[in-house]
């Protein structure tokens, strides 16, 4: 199409989570349009596909290090995150603390900082991993709701700020993706009947459904995108 770009040629993009699931396939696609990938996550080593960071962000200091380890970067993708899964009766403080710091404060922290970068510069793109929960409330799953509300209101408040400077912040709110956070949901045959029931597409999503969505939002194509939360969900949220 004349004037649309999706080239990310001579762009460095940070991933984090980009190990596996849906990191990876961002930091897959994010490569196979031209940028530079760079991983960051807790278990990092030298076979990882991608030059890697390792990163612990339950750990305030470590996502603190990581940053100052990094180079300039061009394309941020906040994808790393943990969820506990337990009634709120008994979701106690170290789960909460835990999958609060890791879904929210960290990507927070690394938005703040490399984004305040971006916005010295004139230009980014800031791109948060929200959550079908951004929008419900889910089941025994306090913590992880309550850090996926909270990124959706982040992607939200950092595009006011920062949409005049030429920084993007925008996020993708995954449907159900066979990925290890929802291997407990696949296995229940009850639950996971359940929710195929109610997705128009009628299948569990893959990580490679989500790589055009990264693309979109990490390239000039989106210039003109700021706070958004998109939904990849085979239509969960239209049901």
């Amino acid at each position: 199409m004349p004037g649309v770009s999706f080239s990310l040629n001579g762009q460095t993009a940070l991933v984090t989570g980009a190990r596996r699931g849906i990191g990876k396939a961002a930091a897959q696609a994010l490569a196979a349009a031209g940028a530079e990938v760079l991983g960051a996550s807790v278990s990092a080593d030298d076979r990882d596909e991608f030059r890697s960071f390792r990163c612990d962000f339950a750990d305030r200091g470590s996502v603190y290090s990581l940053i100052a380890a990094l180079p300039q970067i061009d394309i941020l993708v906040l994808n790393a995150g943990t969820i506990e899964r337990k009634p709120a009766v008994d979701h106690g403080d170290e789960m909460w603390d835990r999958v609060l710091e890791v879904n929210l404060t960290a990507p927070f922290v690394l938005a703040r900082e490399l984004g305040r970068q971006m916005v010295e510069r004139g230009r980014g793109k800031i791109i948060f991993v929200a959550s079908l929960l951004s929008f419900q409330g889910g089941i025994n799953v306090p913590g992880y709701s309550a850090s996926k509300g909270g990124i959706a209101q982040v992607t939200k408040a950092l595009a006011n700020e920062w949409a005049g400077n030429g920084v993007n912040v925008n996020a993708i709110a995954p449907g159900y993706i066979a990925t290890d956070n929802t291997e407990a949901l696949r296995r229940d045959e009850a639950r996971s009947r359940e929710i195929l029931g109610r997705i128009p597409a009628a299948r569990w999503g893959t990580p490679d459904d989500l790589a055009g969505a990264f693309l979109f939002l990490a390239s000039p194509a989106s210039d003109y995108v700021h706070g958004a939360i998109l939904p990849v969900d085979g239509g969960w949220l239209a049901r």
